[in-house]
């Protein structure tokens, strides 16, 4: 045998460490300031202004054509979300996730994609005025949410899901890293558009109040902030730009049913008239 089979057979392999990247625009990058940290024992892309910057132009670029998609086009890819979640269940309990709230996220995808062709029909119809004319109210998507969203998987995908299946796109400020990221794997292979979902790691009092106060977002969602006085802070920033703010008052069952209030705190809805017999 030549001597190089001998080495191969006797060395040490050394394990390929993974990093643990932003989601930008359906993409892996970096952050631009070349900043990591330390999460359990795994780098991290610490996210910078400019990252969180790039993630509002991806979702301001993606949302059009995905508030456009059909309601069934989009419930097509909450289910592919669902379906590689659960292929990839085995890396979320290595990551520590239950078994039993990987299970929960799972379904909770397929219940909100069973949802996206309706959620209209529920929200919207014909109202009856006094004169000639029709007069329909239909819902439409807020635009783009940030989100800073709560650690947990079963959290993260309950305030993801109802965002992206009203046609809304979202940037992610998530608070558990690994299980962040490995998700945005799973959606970067489900068939959802880049620029749709944009995840950002780091830390939330860094990146949270330029997104609270960027022109080009439309809502925020704190559901994940724990602390009073930088919900306080956010809220105020937000202001600035007359942006709807999502902040729940107490803590959130994830296990419970959801019900129809988180898509509809992201519904605009428009009316329309219009004379009958023409």
């Amino acid at each position: 045998m030549p001597k190089t089979s001998k080495v191969l057979e006797t060395a040490t392999r050394l394990t390929v460490r993974k990093t643990y990247k932003l989601y930008i625009g359906g993409k892996f990058p970096r952050s631009e300031s070349g900043r990591t940290f330390v999460a359990d024992g795994d780098n991290v892309a610490l996210a910078s202004r400019k990252d969180a910057r790039d993630a509002v132009l991806a979702a301001r670029a993606a949302q059009p054509k995905w508030a456009g998609a059909t309601a069934y086009n989009r419930g097509q890819v909450l289910y592919r979300i669902a379906e590689m979640l659960e292929a990839r269940r085995g890396e979320f309990t290595a990551l520590g996730v239950p078994g039993d709230e990987v299970d929960a996220a799972v379904d909770r995808w397929v219940w909100y994609a069973g949802w996206s062709d309706k959620i209209a029909q529920v929200t919207g119809g014909a109202n009856p005025v006094a004169g000639p004319f029709f007069n329909i109210s239909a819902p439409e998507p807020t635009g783009v949410v940030a989100v800073v969203a709560p650690a947990s998987l079963l959290g993260l995908v309950s305030v993801i899901a109802p965002a992206i299946v009203t046609g809304n796109t979202t940037v992610v400020l998530a608070a558990g890293p690994q299980v962040a990221i490995t998700l945005a794997e799973v959606l970067a292979t489900s068939d959802v558009p880049g620029g749709v979902v944009n995840l950002l790691t780091g830390r939330y009092a860094e990146t949270a109040p330029w997104l609270a106060s960027h022109d080009d977002v439309n809502a925020l969602d704190l559901t994940g902030v724990d602390h009073p006085d930088l919900a306080g802070e956010l809220e105020r920033a937000a202001a600035g730009t007359l942006k709807r703010v999502i902040r729940p008052r107490a803590a959130t069952d994830f296990t419970a049913d959801p019900g129809l209030r988180p898509m509809t705190a992201l519904l605009e809805t428009k009316t329309v008239w219009h004379p009958k017999g023409y």
